[in-house]
């Protein structure tokens, strides 16, 4: 069965294959947007050495190393992996490739969603013909997407399925958010929220949550009047939270931030798959749940990156607000049995101690403001926020 399902995500073999396994096959892989960083002054290098890149594409092996927007920036995609622990071991291997790359030449990685002090004017945007329409399309907002994000792709079922289980994990998008945080400082300043990035991404057309869909006509439909009025030149330009890839036959999830901390990135993969292997299955039952209105998702998703692990956010089955993480460990133990056939209950109950111990951003504020505490001033502790992110990114690689 994995074989059927990688000939699927690499375009081979068919749907029909995929309605005649009996359990829900799951693959992965994984995206990547680092900040490249001067270790000296912690500031991004805006213009990076391009032996940094020649280096990673020697050294990429199955995986991908591309440039992103930014010089500044370079984004790594993993192989096509058939577990969560085979995406375990990808992903070290592709942070390792950009840490060690980088190192040879006198640069950092830093895996956090914005970078506490820099300047966006000072950066410099790759030479490419699809950033420069975008630079001269969305003007200021694009010059000042000083943002990363982490991908998750998921492989499974035939193309409607995917559809329909993509519009059924929209209710859960606010938690995918609140445990990925890790932007919570923009342009030298604490921004009030947890995850920044979704308020800078926002500024852009077609980004947030999709319109509930329910069938691969209806997203092709919306695309193909996208293309008949010239607003778009492919699917690849729909930036929601979460998206049918234009790439490959899988559901592209997008909401995350950037998790310095390998664990927590596959904690988010794990639950991302487990509730892909439910929600296939209530699917082909004919049994997945009523969706909530797109609004109270929206209010959820504000929350999420307003307050991180401390939000209370909308109850969507019984009303009220509800403690996040009461409704992470009711979501814990529902996806049990999934998690099991994944073989990812450890990283899946990680969900846990993330909310307990505090996200990306958390630790971010919490060492910015004990510096402040001991007499830093704001640009040394913002520095130390940088120092942080680094050596974290650099965690688990070995």
């Amino acid at each position: 069965m994995a074989f059927k399902q990688l000939r699927r995500l690499m375009g081979e073999g068919s749907d029909q294959e995929a309605e005649a396994d009996t359990d829900v096959d799951i693959t992965f892989g994984i995206e990547e947007e680092f900040f490249l960083v001067d270790p000296e002054s912690r500031d991004i290098i805006a213009d990076p050495d391009a032996g940094i890149f020649e280096v990673c594409e020697r050294n990429r092996g199955p995986h991908g190393v591309v440039h992103e927007f930014l010089r500044s920036q370079i984004e790594t995609n993993t192989r096509v992996c058939e577990s969560v622990a085979d995406l375990r071991g990808a992903l070290k291997e592709t942070r390792r490739i950009v840490v060690e790359a980088a190192a040879q030449y006198d640069a950092a990685v830093m895996a956090g969603s914005t970078h506490p002090f820099a300047a966006w004017d000072a950066q410099m945007p790759t030479p490419k013909d699809r950033y420069e329409r975008f630079a001269s399309t969305f003007q200021e907002t694009v010059r000042r997407l000083i943002v990363s994000g982490m991908h998750i792709h998921a492989g499974f079922g035939d193309a409607d399925s995917r559809i329909r289980v993509m519009t059924a994990i929209r209710r859960y998008l606010p938690l995918l958010n609140a445990l990925s945080t890790s932007s919570p400082f923009n342009a030298g300043r604490e921004t009030g929220y947890k995850s920044y990035r979704l308020s800078i991404m926002g500024a852009l057309p077609r980004t947030g949550l999709p319109a509930p869909l329910w069938s691969r006509a209806e997203f092709d439909q919306l695309v193909a009047d996208y293309q008949r009025m010239n607003l778009i030149g492919d699917g690849s330009e729909l930036w929601w939270d979460i998206r049918p890839s234009q790439r490959f036959p899988t559901i592209e999830l997008r909401i995350c931030d950037l998790c310095p901390r390998i664990d927590d990135a596959m904690c988010l993969a794990a639950l991302y798959g487990s509730l892909i292997r439910r929600l296939s299955r209530l699917d082909r039952e004919g049994a997945l749940p009523a969706e909530p209105p797109t609004e109270i998702i929206n209010e959820n998703r504000w929350l999420a990156q307003r307050y991180g692990v401390l939000a209370f956010l909308g109850d969507t089955r019984e009303g009220g607000r509800k403690d996040i993480e009461d409704s992470a460990a009711e979501l814990v133990e529902e996806l049990a049995d999934d998690a099991r056939a994944l073989g990812c209950e450890e990283e899946l109950r990680h969900a846990l101690a993330i909310i307990r111990e505090g996200t990306g951003a958390d630790r971010q504020l919490d060492l910015f403001r004990l510096r402040r505490v001991e007499g830093d001033t704001a640009a040394q502790a913002l520095r130390a926020v940088v120092d942080l992110v680094i050596e974290e990114t650099r965690e688990g690689i070995e």
